[in-house]
């Protein structure tokens, strides 16, 4: 009498599925490989802008204070190239930004949906427009402003001696923190998917949350009233369309 042979249809459907699944090393090493891509494109873009562009660059963030007759000053010796290194390090990181997210991109692309892939991609989109318009609207508007508001206030008190060092890191501080502050629409949506909030608790804490922009508006503004405005005022509409785009996808 023969051993009685396994019945294959009865063979454990996982096993035949793990047949087909890529390694978990396999994935590492795609991601490794990714990440060197990301990396080498990076710093190449920072290698031909630090020696090639680094000039125009700080020529064209320092216009605002030049074109009102006032020259930078760097107190140590290093002070003006460092300052050069961060603009031309932080325009590089926007050069590679397209590389970088489509590698992320093509990274997560097969293991989504096809819904998942829309809402990925319009997600995206958006948080990077709104980022790119808070950014926009705090060098446009806010800045500008704020510069013309202080060389005006002490124009005849004192002469103004600006480190370059100083102002750089002034500069992006501001605008960099309008890119984030504009990305309130999306943070109220995804906390309204993922259900930690409602869009009524939302409503009936809106006049909570209008204190709270203001008091974050004068921290992260200069010292007067109108920079604080400017940025509370975007803040408060922004958190409002928030609400309705909310209550639109619910």
């Amino acid at each position: 009498m023969t051993a009685k042979q396994p019945n294959n249809n009865l063979a454990d459907p996982f096993d035949s599925m793990q047949a087909y699944e890529p390694p978990l090393r396999e994935h590492i090493r795609e991601l490794r490989t990714r990440l060197l891509w990301c990396l080498g494109f990076l710093c190449g873009s920072f290698f031909v802008i630090a020696t090639f562009f680094a000039g125009d660059l700080m020529q064209l963030i320092t216009a605002p204070i030049k074109n009102r007759g006032i020259e930078f000053i760097y107190l140590g010796l290093s002070e003006a190239l460092v300052a050069q290194l961060k603009v031309s390090f932080i325009a590089a990181v926007i050069v590679s930004a397209p590389v970088i997210f489509w590698h992320i991109w093509d990274f997560i692309k097969p293991a989504l949906y096809e819904n998942e892939k829309k809402a990925v991609i319009i997600f995206s989109l958006g948080s990077v427009l709104l980022f790119i318009l808070g950014v926009c609207f705090g060098y446009g508007v806010v800045f500008l402003s704020a510069i013309t508001f202080f060389v005006f206030m002490g124009e005849n008190i004192a002469t103004p001696m600006l480190s370059i060092s100083q102002y750089v890191g002034f500069l992006f501080g501001f605008v960099l923190s309008f890119g984030v502050v504009f990305e309130l629409p999306v943070v109220v949506y995804v906390l309204c998917r993922l259900g930690v909030v409602t869009v009524q608790q939302l409503i009936t804490l809106r006049k909570y949350m209008i204190l709270v922009i203001f008091v974050l508006a004068a921290f992260l503004t200069p010292p007067d009233v109108m920079s604080q405005c400017l940025m509370a005022i975007p803040m408060i509409v922004l958190y409002e369309i928030g609400i309705l785009v909310a209550k639109l996808g619910s």
